[in-house]
């Protein structure tokens, strides 16, 4: 089988390397927004398709038996293109994506529809915001007389807060030295997305142990199509694909 994976996530680095190791032609797709992604096995892509006339165009010049789109939750773009090509294509289409995390006692979550939304929350919750949603997006909040701590992995562009400070980092990160960064900087309020996973999920058990408020950006809405939360049961479906009935 030759199969296109779209997206550079923990799961789809994980399922390349298991479709590789099995003898799978594997296509990773990555967007290209972070400088120094990690690789996965396999062949790699980065860039665009043109939208999914595009993409459906690539997947009939290079006989793509399955797709599965296992890019990043709010990676709504592509999740409808991914949709629409495998509809026009007639390909078979996997939405991999891994749970949204729950609230805990002693949280105390406030759900946001958009980054729009998130930014209205903060001025009745704080003045000094750990904001983690990423450095796409950051323009939402650059009119916000509050003081910011953004942290991204690639350098993000104006506009931003007039009073913040970047750190560049990725994860995984832990629950102590989450703590400890957001005592250090002195954040009464965390902003997040609901991203999902234990990479990034340490901010959250840090402001549980702080009784910080969270601000919790919502998964925006995708595509009805099969899917799946574990690798293990993508790897089940792609079975059932090469058997000619999709689990």
């Amino acid at each position: 089988m030759t199969l296109l994976i779209l997206g550079g996530t923990g799961e789809a680095r994980e399922l390349a390397k298991e479709l590789v190791a099995r003898g799978e032609h594997v296509v990773s797709s990555l967007a290209g927004r972070v400088a120094r992604p990690k690789l996965p096995d396999g062949e790699v892509r980065v860039g665009g398709f043109g939208g999914p006339e595009g993409l459906a165009r690539w997947l009939t010049e290079n006989a793509i038996d399955a797709v599965v789109d296992a890019t990043h939750p709010f990676a709504e773009r592509i999740g409808a293109n991914a949709a629409e090509a495998a509809r026009t294509t007639n390909t078979p289409l996997l939405r991999l994506a891994r749970p949204g995390w729950t609230e805990q006692p002693g949280d105390t979550w406030h759900w946001a529809d958009d980054l729009g939304h998130a930014a209205r929350l903060l001025p009745d919750l704080s003045e000094r915001v750990f904001l983690t949603s990423g450095r796409q997006g950051l323009a939402a909040f650059a009119g916000l007389d509050l003081w910011f701590l953004i942290r991204c992995v690639d350098p993000p562009e104006a506009p931003l807060p007039r009073r913040h400070e970047v750190l560049l980092d990725r994860g995984p990160y832990e629950p102590a030295k989450e703590r400890a960064l957001m005592e250090r900087h002195g954040i009464q309020v965390l902003v997040t997305k609901d991203s999902g996973g234990a990479m990034t999920a340490a901010k959250l058990t840090a402001a549980r142990e702080l009784t910080l408020p969270v601000v919790v950006v919502r998964r925006p809405r995708r595509p009805e199509t099969d899917g799946v939360t574990t690798v293990q049961d993508a790897l089940t479906w792609i079975s059932g694909v090469t058997n000619g009935s999709p689990a």
